[in-house]
């Protein structure tokens, strides 16, 4: 059993260079440690300045998204045994412009979520004397495996299109655009499907899939991008055969 693992961590401290720098760094190893872990003890121990974000170190929060020798990662559901005897190379999220070290800039992201309008939606409203909207299970069933998506971008960094079309909405907002479509008490979707059924929304998506690979909540952004192309062609032919039948 070794007692020390090596991480290369990407650095790109922006107001010393131009790009970025790969620094090394032993750490030690334990089976239970995750790279998380890691990334903590070298910014509590080596090297203070280290810049990263993280915070539940429990799977939830989505925050500490990074690339783990080149794949898509949440650092603290990462195991260092995976790599053993290393070296390991983490670096920021591709596809995102790093603001520093390991941390990227979220904006992009953050203007496609809100693009999407993730919220209900009603076109009218029920008096408040009729009480809640009431689901049954298999109306939440319908949507909740949409709903378990932690906004870590991870999906993004593993999405070739969106590597090469930064107009694409993306894997994580359109699966939530889903989960609202899908919601038995949303009335949103001719109003989503109006804005999503565009280049850069459903059918810039050329389902190669690997956004639901990486994905570590099991969320299938694929499935839903492609359960909304279903959705857009069905009804592209009732407008066009009933033009009259679309409110």
């Amino acid at each position: 059993m070794i007692d020390t693992i090596t991480l290369e961590v990407a650095r790109y401290r922006p107001e010393q260079e131009t790009e970025p720098t790969f620094e090394r760094f032993e750490v030690p190893f334990n089976k239970d440690w995750v790279v998380l872990d890691a990334l903590n003890y070298i910014k509590d121990r080596l090297d203070g300045s280290l810049s990263y974000r993280w915070s539940c170190r429990m799977g939830v929060c989505g925050s500490c998204g990074m690339m783990v020798n080149g794949e898509p990662k949440l650092t603290c559901a990462t195991f260092l045994s995976k790599y053993v005897p290393g070296p390991i190379r983490v670096e920021p999220l591709r596809y995102f412009p790093v603001v520093r070290d390991l941390a990227v800039e979220m904006t992009d992201f953050m203007d496609k979520l809100k693009s999407v309008k993730p919220w209900i939606i009603r076109q009218e409203e029920r008096p408040l004397s009729e009480g809640e909207y009431l689901q049954t299970p298999v109306q939440l069933d319908n949507y909740k495996q949409f709903s378990m998506c932690i906004n870590c971008m991870i999906c993004y960094a593993a999405c070739p299109v969106y590597g090469l079309d930064h107009h694409f909405i993306g894997p994580a907002a359109l699966a939530l655009a889903q989960r609202y479509n899908m919601d038995s008490r949303d009335q949103g979707t001719d109003e989503r499907l109006d804005l999503l059924s565009q280049h850069e929304g459903i059918w810039g998506c050329t389902f190669v899939g690997e956004c639901t690979k990486a994905c570590p909540k099991n969320v299938d952004p694929a499935g839903a991008i492609q359960q909304y192309k279903l959705k857009a062609a069905t009804e592209w032919f009732k407008s066009f055969l009933m033009p009259w039948g679309r409110k």
